[in-house]
């Protein structure tokens, strides 16, 4: 097995590109997105989207082609630039649009119309018909068809929405069905008021708290390396207190009920006793496991503290590391704002046919339906892909980091080498990674929309069902994302492909599976407290800073507002502190295992972890002399690669 061992693992030697097949795939996949934008633009739908288009498919603004069998189509509107509803709140919940003739117009009515004679008047003074087309404004209280044609009265206040030239009625109450759920929260309206002016007063406490937020994330990335011994003190004793708490109460209640149930000897009285008798037991046991678990535990604690140690050593080294969420976030920004115009231009997509009542529709023909699906899975997929990338980029820079030997030699900024050899090298990788996510969340996410779709319709063993489905893939998602950044990291050590890759990582991961139980227990737990500990210092400083407004109801809305932001900046910042900790296990589960510290196969770890290791090494002496399974398994941990 020497050869084998010696193949395996060549940190940083050689760079080869991985996976094009799969770049390949997912460039077409990318130029298919493209496709579908470029055809919803070229099919006019980016411009009915902008200018709006009225019942008999003429865009509003400019000059229109006729429709075949249409009347009313093909007319020249270059002055009437706005659509204008004539009944505006008739809206369909089930299709989500407004049922109502659109006309377009000059200008949107600025006051309320009670009668025909004011449309009329409106129309005469500025020149804006709000009837439809075939009347003229002489003939609006005359014609006996101006009660179908003309606007339902009173024709509410307009004015036009911004960008989008959509005359909307300026008191939103004739949205009332559209939006029961919000008025009756808003039914108050002098609470709402008095929420929003609080946000607006204390902006600027907002924004200085939301800096704060960002500031203490920071200095807990520099600072938790000292006090992670501390947290897993605190971890470690408040779960003894609870579940010690939990089981004495347990027991004080059952003593206690049966003193009382002496005097009482009605069959409830019993159950009850027998019930508490079971809890208690429960507790008892699930306490003694715990406790067994801890002591087990113990030692691989030790290497989380070390290795959380030298994570915020690599954060001293890679200082650009802590802006890896921003950038990435950036870019899913962007992509997001793309995939949602793209949505809106595909809703106004299509050929014109006529419907039912004789007025204009734009639907799409044949395959051409199908668009939308792939546009989501582009969602997906994409979204994945750049998450990806950030964790490609995380792994390249600490794998360089660990394997450098003189920490002088480093290049000038390992972030930018990395993005550099995942541009040059790994796309192809990256992109079948965050395929394989995709495969798995689709189906949930189909699952989750039957679910909300069949709320109340279906029986409880079919709901039952599908949430055990869901869990079963929610689950899936996350251990493959776990073995995806693993395998992201065999890549960017040794340049294989990407199963090779995920199937290395996985034989090292499977070896030090207890460890790996450990560092993703306790450490997660540790960067919960972190997390714990930015919202609450925000927060705290926001009650501090709010305090001299009196009114409780207008400082609520502010410090919900910094204590989400805070969270999501400490979840930012603290999941790359978790990638970095995740690669450098990585890391020194593949130096124990190939190098033992003699000459030649010298360690490339931190002195931290060589303080570690040494230790295992001295209990492990100690252990062997007493002989038994202890020492085996801690021999089998260390694994000095003695062949």
């Amino acid at each position: 097995s020497h050869k084998s061992s010696k193949r395996e693992w060549k940190p940083l030697e050689d760079h080869s590109c991985t996976d094009v097949p799969w770049l390949l795939l997912f460039i077409l996949f990318c130029i298919g997105m493209g496709f579908i934008c470029g055809f919803s633009i070229a099919t006019g739908a980016a411009a009915r989207l902008l200018s709006g288009y009225d019942s008999y498919g003429n865009i509003c603004g400019q000059k229109n082609v006729k429709v075949e069998g249409i009347v009313n189509s093909g007319l020249d509107l270059t002055h009437k630039k706005y659509v204008f509803f004539l009944d505006p709140c008739n809206i369909d919940l089930v299709h989500q649009k407004i049922k109502s003739i659109a006309l377009c117009v000059s200008a949107c009515p600025r006051k309320e119309l009670k009668t025909l004679a004011d449309i009329q008047k409106f129309a005469e003074t500025n020149g804006s018909a709000l009837c439809s087309y075939e009347l003229q404004p002489s003939e609006y209280t005359t014609d006996p068809r101006a009660a179908k044609l003309c606007p339902k009265y009173p024709v509410p206040e307009s004015a036009p929405i911004p960008f989008f030239h959509r005359c909307a009625p300026v008191n939103i109450s004739c949205y009332a069905k559209f939006a029961e759920a919000l008025i009756t929260f808003v039914s108050d309206s002098s609470v709402l008021h008095r929420l929003i002016s609080g946000v607006m007063t204390s902006k600027e406490i907002i924004m200085g708290l939301c800096l704060l937020s960002l500031v203490l994330s920071m200095i807990l990335m520099v600072i938790i390396r000292y006090i992670s011994r501390v947290l897993v003190w605190i971890l470690t004793i408040l779960v003894i207190l609870g579940s010690l708490g939990g089981t004495g109460v347990l027991w004080w209640l059952y003593a206690k009920q049966r003193i009382s149930a002496g005097a009482l000897e009605t069959q409830i009285a019993k159950d009850n006793l027998q019930t508490l008798l079971i809890y208690a037991i429960a507790a008892t046991v699930f306490t003694v496991i715990l406790f067994l678990i801890m002591l087990i535990m113990r030692k691989r604690v030790a290497l989380t503290i070390a290795l959380f140690h030298v994570a915020g050593k690599v954060f001293i080294h890679l200082p650009l590391l802590v802006f890896q969420p921003f950038w990435t976030f950036f870019v899913l920004i962007l992509f997001w704002t793309y995939w949602i115009t793209v949505l809106l231009f595909l809703g106004t997509t299509g050929s014109p046919v006529p419907n039912e009542e004789g007025f204009v529709e734009f639907r799409m023909a044949g395959p051409l339906k199908y668009m939308w699906w792939y546009h989501v899975v582009g969602l997906i997929w994409i979204s994945e892909f750049i998450l990806a990338c950030q964790q490609m980029t995380v792994a390249g820079a600490v794998v360089t980091y660990y394997f450098t030997r003189e920490k002088r030699n480093l290049p000038f900024t390992p972030i930018l080498a990395s993005v550099n050899r995942l541009v040059c090298y790994h796309l192809g990788t990256v992109a079948k990674g965050s395929f394989i996510i995709t495969l798995v969340k689709i189906p949930r996410m189909v699952l989750m929309y039957i679910h909300t779709q069949l709320k109340g319709k279906e029986n409880a063993c079919a709901r039952c069902m599908l949430k055990a489905c869901i869990c079963c893939l929610w689950c899936l998602e996350k251990c493959l994302t776990y073995l995806n950044q693993n395998a992201y990291t065999a890549t960017a050590i040794n340049s294989t492909n990407f199963c090779t890759s995920a199937k290395d990582a996985f034989v090292i991961l499977v070896e030090n599976a207890l460890r790996v139980a450990a560092i993703n227990t306790v450490g997660d737990f540790m960067l919960f407290l972190g997390k714990v500990l930015i919202v609450c210092s925000t927060g705290l400083a926001g009650i501090m800073l709010l305090n001299y407004q009196r009114d409780y109801t207008i400082w609520v809305l502010p410090l919900i507002i910094v204590c989400l932001f805070a969270f999501l900046v400490a979840h930012c910042f603290l999941s790359i502190y978790e990638m970095v900790v995740d690669v450098l296990f990585l890391c020194f589960a593949i130096d124990t295992k190939y190098n033992d510290g003699s000459p030649g196969r010298e360690f490339y770890m931190d002195k931290v972890l060589m303080e570690f290791v040494e230790n295992s090494r001295k209990s492990m002496k100690e252990a062997g002399r007493g002989g038994g399974a202890e020492g085996r398994e801690l021999k089998a941990m260390v694994g000095a690669d003695e062949e």
